[in-house]
């Protein structure tokens, strides 16, 4: 079982509160221009018997994931996938069109299940895009969006090799854990 969702981050910093010394504001200097961004898209993946759940990501910089990419990135992924695969994602126009179906036609071990409107709580990525976002990436301030993808596929890749952490996004969602992986 494979969830998938895509995100982006912004060359513009996610402000949070922080310490300064009484009466000297932080100032919080960038350079990011309207829409300037870097687009990510990232599958949780459930092994057959439950025991190991994988991450696997990609990044566009200044440019967003339309179905042609998720397309690719969902070939990429099947390489690295044994057996059938059963893909769960939201309905999102990224996930329709011909390049979709023609990748469902070109994989019949591909089985495509949407999530219901509005659940994003049905999907355990989003937690990860909270984690990463708000949590690690907050008044990061990149120079260019190098730097941006750079830092977040460092902190993807920390996610990437951490089971515990990866168990604690499935847990934040509404899902159950699988019951192998509960222990």
């Amino acid at each position: 079982m494979v969830f998938i969702d895509e995100s982006g981050a912004l060359l513009c910093p996610l402000v949070r509160r922080t310490l300064a010394p009484k009466g000297e504001t932080p100032v919080l200097e960038h350079r990011a221009k309207h829409r300037d961004k870097v687009s990510i898209i990232s599958a949780l993946t459930v092994s057959p018997q439950g025991r190991h759940l994988g991450f696997y990501f990609s990044t566009l910089p200044d440019d967003h994931f339309e179905s042609t990419a998720v397309a690719w990135f969902v070939r990429q992924l099947l390489q690295h996938l044994r057996g059938p695969v059963i893909l769960v994602w939201d309905r999102g126009s990224m996930h329709k069109g011909e390049p979709i179906r023609k990748l469902v036609a070109d994989h019949p071990r591909l089985q495509i299940e949407l999530l219901p409107p509005y659940a994003p709580e049905l999907n355990p990525v989003e937690q990860i895009w909270s984690y990463v976002k708000w949590h690690k990436m907050s008044n990061f301030a990149p120079h260019d969006t190098a730097e941006l993808e750079q830092r977040l596929f460092e902190e993807l890749d920390l996610c990437r090799v951490d089971q515990d952490r990866l168990k604690s996004f499935w847990r934040a969602s509404a899902l159950p854990l699988p019951h192998v992986l509960a222990t």
